[in-house]
């Protein structure tokens, strides 16, 4: 049986994974990544769907990506990775005769020129929206892409705005997305530009805080664009894996990790399937998903049992089917403003969205689901010959329906809808394929049910309480394991944070004053778990 021995292994090569791996290996740390698929990457990956035709399998836009600070300091274009942009960044189409849709353009004067010809005081709303974004965005993406809890970017936002202001943006925040359009906007246009953006995070349309989503995305898409690498996904999943390499990480694919050992109560080596053992002087970071961690890679006795209990109450995010087209023209969209869109969100208006998201929460497979669909070789003419596209969209079932069957029934009423919106769409497919729940899972095991948020976005899962109460952090129960997933603060998106976060908590905890912050870990952890019940099953 082979032994090696490293100062970090990190399980999983997804894009956390791989950041993790380049920041401890830039500290100087001999790493080790094991990866269990036979590429990196994880759920940023692309493919030939036909001949000529590159399709993402997962992922596909990058404004997280484009915004996130720990993926600018990696300077992923030194390794090859290139940007594209679409001409317009989104669009939203209300209906399916042919109204204009709401259209963001990179272009703020351009975003509020479109919005205005749906009512005339929706142009300055929006620009009055953008320039409450100059003041607050760097300040709110720092208090995001922080350890919890943060302090820099709260306080930041104090100084800059006030704490009566501070009050007034924390109750917007915490606006519904349909509560904060109507407070924002005239039109139902430039509602949808939130409403359309909020249905990326799985929070429902009326619950709290789902604007709060619809707002960043808008607001990142206003500024950074959605753009897209050059070439496919699979090419910011090989940038990620050059620069860890080139900082002196060992990559290893097809080794899936079955165990981590844990004695003296700190996690000491890691063993893969293929009897691979890893022999662990500092840390392990882990890429994968929280109960996988907790229940298939650790041994029960190991954990509180309180926290076995609370991994019961963890809730995933709603199953995705997915559809990929290689068709021989561009999408036939009835409304004209649609077609220079990368990101397109169709099917549904306001009130449709609502009836969507009640059929999602009510354990109904939607009659007309919500699309949202890639334009890629809008966005990227490399992806298709010359006049074609490669195009995909996805929409949700509800949480417990992810068999097959329901996956194929939402996946042609998926191809009913952009008929509906685009006449003539069914005409022009060369190649189609589905990408069902089970599907998606196969080939990403973080991927639980179909689920792409490594847990749901919802407030009684975010922060403090991602993934559980009281582990809000990367640091876990156990001495020198470290969860670095979308499982983890800050949660799903292709922005790197939960990786590095996890790498700087396992560095601080071999600094300077490594062996104070780990006696105070300790004590809070064991305060957190103090009178623990019995297991729940």
């Amino acid at each position: 049986m082979p032994t090696l021995t490293a100062d970090a292994v990190v399980i999983g090569g997804g894009h956390h994974g791989l950041v993790a791996a380049a920041v401890l290996a830039d500290a100087g740390w001999d790493v080790c990544v094991l990866e269990s698929a036979d590429v990196v990457g994880g759920a940023i990956r692309s493919a030939q769907l036909h001949p000529g035709f590159t399709a993402d399998l997962f992922s596909a836009f990058y404004p997280l990506s484009a915004a996130s600070p720990v993926l600018r300091a990696l300077e992923l274009e030194r390794h090859g990775l290139r940007w594209s942009h679409a001409p317009s960044v989104l669009a939203h189409p209300p209906r399916p005769d042919g109204a204009p849709a709401a259209v963001l353009h990179r272009d703020r004067e351009r975003t509020a020129a479109g919005l205005a010809q749906h009512d005339p005081r929706d142009g300055e709303a929006w620009l009055r929206l953008c320039s409450q974004w100059d003041a607050v965005g760097d300040a709110v993406l720092r208090t995001l892409f922080t350890a919890f809890p943060p302090v820099r970017g709260p306080v930041q936002l104090l100084r800059r705005i006030g704490s009566a202001e501070a009050l007034r943006l924390a109750r917007f925040l915490a606006l519904p997305v349909g509560r904060m359009g109507e407070e924002l906007f005239a039109s139902e246009a430039a509602r949808l530009l939130l409403a359309g953006n909020a249905v990326h995070a799985d929070a429902p349309s009326d619950a709290t805080v789902s604007g709060v989503f619809g707002w960043l995305l808008a607001m990142l898409g206003q500024q950074y664009g959605f753009p897209a690498p050059v070439g496919g996904s699979g090419e910011l999943a090989v940038a990620l894996a050059r620069r860890a390499t080139a900082a002196g990480a060992d990559l290893r694919t097809g080794e899936h990790v079955e165990r981590i050992e844990v004695s003296g109560g700190r996690a000491v080596a890691v063993h893969t399937a293929t009897g691979l053992s890893v022999r662990v002087r500092r840390a392990v970071v882990a890429d994968v998903a929280a109960p996988t961690l907790y229940r298939d890679l650790l041994l029960p006795e190991v954990l509180p049992p309180r926290l076995h209990a609370d991994l019961v109450r963890f809730v995933w995010d709603t199953p995705v089917v997915k559809v990929n087209w290689a068709l021989d023209g561009r999408i036939p969209w009835r409304a004209p403003d649609v077609a220079g869109a990368g990101t397109v969100h169709v099917g549904a208006d306001a009130r449709g969205l609502v009836r969507w998201s009640g059929d999602i929460e009510s354990g109904t497979v939607p009659a007309s689901p919500f699309l949202l669909v890639g334009q890629m070789s809008t966005a990227d003419p490399s992806r298709s010959p010359d006049g074609t596209e490669s195009a995909w969209a996805y929409t949700h079932l509800p949480r417990g329906v992810a068999h097959d069957e329901a996956a194929e029934e939402l996946a042609e009423r998926i191809d009913a809808v952009l008929e509906e919106f685009a006449p003539g769409f069914g005409a022009r497919v060369l190649a189609r394929s589905v990408q069902r729940p089970r599907d998606l899972q196969a080939a990403d095991p973080n991927l639980v049910h179909g689920a792409v948020n490594g847990g749901t976005a919802q407030l009684f899962q975010q922060l403090v309480f991602r993934p559980v109460p009281g582990l809000g952090r990367s640091e876990t129960v156990v001495g020198g394991l470290y969860l670095g997933s979308a499982s983890a603060h800050p949660g799903g998106g292709v922005h790197g944070v939960c990786g590095w976060l996890a790498a700087r908590a396992a560095l601080a905890d071999h600094g300077s004053f490594g062996a104070l912050r780990r006696r105070l870990t300790s004590a809070a952890l064991e305060l957190l778990y103090r009178d623990s019940p019995p297991t729940r099953t």
